[in-house]
């Protein structure tokens, strides 16, 4: 079946969306979301809030939530608006940030843990349940309101952070099929917001950035902060688009800025005698966070009264009133999360107490500046570990402390605020001694990744529109054991054997020759994968000395792979490596024994500890 349109799914940490974009090259839009807006009230919203809540069972009567669809789930969890407002007022029930906890290695996000820490809710759900169901309920609303093209029937594009490592990406790809999306297309956000951009400002993005330009793209979204580099060059007259680099995976966004308003608002009510509980407290948070978002959205607003609710028979009868004004926001957001700076102010490292509470894994320190300039010093090092990647950027980029961007593309609700995206110029401009920094214009920080998601699948569809080089976005290892004789008392370092070098693109394959190695079968193995976003100049074959001291550990597997008949379990077997990244953007790490068709597919696995 031809398909006549593409979808770009943004399933956000705070608020997902839905766009749509025709193969025959028609604008992409976004799709209303239809979702409750309250009992026996349901409507359409462009963002569909990613908020679950799990509703006591004599909490609302039966059909209290008649969504259009069979089979909904409504009376056991809701979904979007409703969700998120009334679970301000019952915290403990509701579940927010279930795509952080996708990308937590210390969990197994197919377990049934949120609501995190509640003791209220009988039956859990998983991080990834969770995701499941915001992208049924997604497809469900699309058939709903536009019948003539429904999800099946067209290209998905599904945007994940740029900083997601490959099992929250897998993760990512598996609740969109669980949830009747078919095999989906991944796209990475940054990226997705860059194409947006390009769309909207049609032949005129030409016109906004060159050949040497270096653009930064800067998202930070509800719960991470992810940024992402994309040089501009030329060859024969035609530019060319080429992401260099990627951030690492920090937990640090809006939801971390609400955690800071909270703090200081429920300091302000304990000033004057006010106690609140802890539950409360999680409702001042949601509180906080609808009042920070009002008040960037509209400058004429001074504050914003904010009600705890009573956790008594009357719900309101104790409630405690405060309120959040312009000056409290301005200096914890802009002044705390975007403070001046230098290029040289590295985040400070995560507090190593022995006892912790167990939670998300949220940045140790909360100041975005930081995080940007480590992120410009290590892009640095990055690009100069290529050959290829430095003839792209020019000699004359390679020599200062660190990559300068030209040019800024801003995403995320953050960068609503003018005073924020300027406090970012402005950083910039000061680490590279005054020079010019420009922000991109026509930028639509909030609806721009499912937008760009969209274009990006029609793109696909036709052949026809820009497309930015980019592939994997970091190089993946497998732990390689040396073969040496044991010596009393020392412990060999663990090799790393880099199976997927940074960019290689979708729909590519690498056979390693050449090397002697073998593969443990019919017996219990280990097998450790790692990985690095500055290493861009290993090649698929590379090994290294020391995967631990030089590499970040990303995934674990523990299995029995099937024998080779003839060969004695445990008897290792000759084996080449071939890995792929597929055309929707996932990877496939194959082992091929070399004396028979056998081969054993290892699978990058939810690394728990």
């Amino acid at each position: 079946m031809t398909q006549r349109f593409s979808f770009g799914i943004d399933l956000g940490t705070s608020n997902s969306a839905v766009a749509r974009a025709g193969a025959e090259g028609t604008d992409s839009e976004i799709l209303g979301i239809t979702q409750v807006l309250g009992p026996n009230q349901i409507g359409e919203r462009p963002t569909l809030p990613s908020a679950l809540y799990l509703p006591h069972p004599d909490e609302f009567p039966a059909g209290a939530f008649p969504l259009p669809w069979p089979d909904n789930e409504a009376g056991t969890a809701l979904v979007g608006q409703f969700a998120r407002d009334h679970g301000a007022l019952v915290p403990d029930r509701l579940v927010t940030s279930a795509k952080s906890w996708l990308s937590n290695p210390h969990i197994d996000p197919r377990q049934p843990v949120l609501p995190w820490l509640s003791e209220s809710v009988g039956e859990k759900l998983s991080p990834f349940e969770c995701s499941r169901r915001y992208l049924d309920h997604l497809r469900r609303s699309v058939a709903q309101t536009v019948p003539e093209s429904a999800l099946s029937d067209g290209l998905v594009v599904l945007t994940v952070p740029a900083s997601f490592d490959e099992v929250a990406r897998t993760l990512t790809a598996e609740a969109a099929e669980a949830a009747g999306l078919g095999r989906v297309t991944l796209l990475e956000e940054p990226l997705a917001a860059f194409y947006a951009w390009a769309d909207q400002a049609g032949r005129d993005w030409r016109a906004q950035i060159g050949p040497g330009d270096i653009v930064l793209v800067c998202d930070v979204g509800g719960g991470t902060a992810d940024f992402s580099l994309i040089a501009v060059s030329e060859t024969n007259g035609e530019l060319d688009l080429d992401r260099v680099s990627v951030g690492e995976h920090i937990l640090l966004g809006g939801d971390n800025m609400d955690l800071a308003l909270a703090y200081t608002l429920r300091a302000g009510l304990e000033a004057e005698g006010k106690q609140i509980s802890d539950v409360q407290f999680l409702s001042l948070v949601h509180s906080a966070s609808r009042a920070k978002v009002a008040m960037l959205e509209d400058d004429s607003l001074t504050e914003v009264p904010i009600t705890v609710p009573s956790r008594g028979s009357s719900l309101f009868g104790g409630s405690i009133s405060t309120r959040l004004d312009r000056a409290t926001l301005q200096a914890i957001v802009l002044d705390g999360f975007f403070a001046r700076t230098d290029i040289d102010d590295m985040p400070k490292a995560a507090r190593r107490a022995g006892l912790q509470e167990f939670g998300l894994a949220y940045a140790a320190d909360p100041v975005v500046s930081k995080h940007l300039a480590r992120f410009l010093v290590r892009s640095l090092e990055n690009v100069r570990a290529s050959d290829m990647l430095s003839a792209r950027i020019g000699p004359e980029r390679l020599g200062g402390r660190f990559l300068a961007p030209t040019a800024v593309l801003f995403n995320g609700g953050v960068f609503k605020a003018a005073p924020i995206r300027a406090r970012v110029l402005d950083l910039l401009r000061s680490w590279s001694d005054g020079a010019t920094v420009r922000e991109l214009s026509g930028a639509q920080p909030d609806l721009a990744v499912a937008k760009g998601a969209a274009v990006f699948g029609r793109i696909r569809l036709t052949g026809k529109g820009i497309r930015v080089k980019a592939g994997a976005a970091r190089s993946y290892y497998i732990g390689l054991e040396s073969s040496m004789p044991a010596v009393p008392g020392f412990s060999p370092p663990l090799k790393a054997l880099c199976v997927v070098p940074q960019g290689m693109e979708e729909g590519s394959e690498i056979v390693i020759e050449g090397r002697d190695l073998a593969l443990l079968t019919g017996h219990p193995a280990e097998f450790r994968f790692f990985a690095s976003d500055v290493r861009s100049g290993d090649t698929a074959g590379t090994v290294l000395p020391d995967a631990e001291r030089e590499l970040q550990e990303v995934s674990l597997l523990e299995i029995v792979l099937p024998e080779v008949e003839g060969v004695p379990p445990g008897q290792p077997v000759p084996v080449q490596v071939n890995a792929l990244v597929t055309d929707v953007g996932t990877l496939e790490v194959w082992m091929k024994h070399t004396r028979s068709d056998r081969r054993w597919k290892v699978e990058f696995q939810v690394r728990t500890e």
